[in-house]
């Protein structure tokens, strides 16, 4: 991996298109984009000040393991062009080497597709609030962190940079991109996650939940893409220390909200610094979350 973590992405042979969270995404042409993964994080959605040192190299890695073991499934973005191909320059092939896409330009959805098998995080709240998760009604008396009766397909709108995804039920995903494209994403998402939840779980990985994203082409063709089944869009946790009633520990960022939820910070821009322990820990877990689910370190 890289020694110096990449916090933002400075490619000037290719147009920036924007900056995410954690991508920068470039115009190759027509109908190809760059995404570079950054050791960016954030946690609450905002932007963390500190970057993860191999964090992008990691959820490539991840990314690109899923994609190739979910081919079967729905295809996806990816190009197969070297990234390194598309840039100019030992500097600019350095900022993408190992941490960079050349993916299909493609339509997003505008919703995140989010799977869940556990009772955990805001599906947690929703029920304790109204007994349903998304407006799917639930049996009583589930406890934290309990694997639910079936996954369940839970969708959230699609926030603005510093703003905050909204769960929505089912019947406004219908609204927003017609019945039977939801129900496409809705059958694509479950089966993505049994399938990998599977996989996960021999290699010692509980998947408690994950969002996955979607895009068409011109002739209306779904694929998946964005980032598959990482860290950052997933929770992670070790089945060997997993217990109903408590918040495991974690392979993912949870790692990071937990000491940010220790501060007396009100969640919004500027995030607080975050200590060097914090962040060798952090990319330690990153690390481990790729060994453990493709036997790579």
């Amino acid at each position: 991996m890289s020694p110096d973590p990449l916090y933002v992405s400075s490619i000037t042979s290719l147009p920036l298109i924007g900056r995410g969270k954690v991508r920068d995404i470039y115009a190759v042409d027509g109908d190809k984009l760059l995404i570079v993964t950054s050791d960016r994080l954030s946690a609450f959605d905002v932007i963390l000040p500190d970057p993860i040192p191999g964090k992008g190299e990691v959820l490539t890695a991840v990314a690109n393991f899923w994609f190739g073991k979910l081919a079967h499934i729905i295809p996806n973005q990816l190009t197969g062009i070297d990234p390194e191909s598309v840039v100019k320059g030992e500097a600019e092939r350095a900022q993408v080497r190992g941490r960079s896409l050349v993916v299909k330009r493609l339509k997003p959805l505008p919703i995140e597709a989010v799977a869940r098998g556990y009772l955990i995080g805001s599906g947690w709240k929703d029920y304790q609030e109204t007994g349903a998760v998304c407006g799917i009604q639930l049996p009583p008396g589930l406890r934290l962190a309990e694997q639910l009766p079936q996954p369940l397909f839970t969708p959230a709108t699609k926030a603005e940079a510093g703003a905050h995804d909204e769960n929505i039920d089912f019947a406004s995903v219908e609204k927003m991109i017609g019945a039977p494209l939801a129900a496409q994403v809705r059958d694509v998402t479950l089966r993505l996650y049994r399938e990998a939840a599977g996989h996960a779980r021999v290699r010692g990985i509980i998947i408690a939940d994950t969002k996955f994203e979607f895009g068409l082409d011109a002739e209306g063709r779904l694929y998946l893409i964005d980032e598959v089944l990482t860290p950052d869009s997933s929770r992670f946790w070790p089945v060997d220390q997993y217990q109903v009633g408590i918040s495991p520990p974690s392979f993912d960022k949870q790692f990071v909200r937990d000491y940010l939820e220790t501060l007396d910070w009100n969640k919004q821009a500027p995030a607080p610094k975050l200590p060097a322990e914090i962040l060798a820990k952090t990319a330690a877990k990153y690390r481990e979350a790729l060994t453990r689910l493709t036997g790579n370190a």
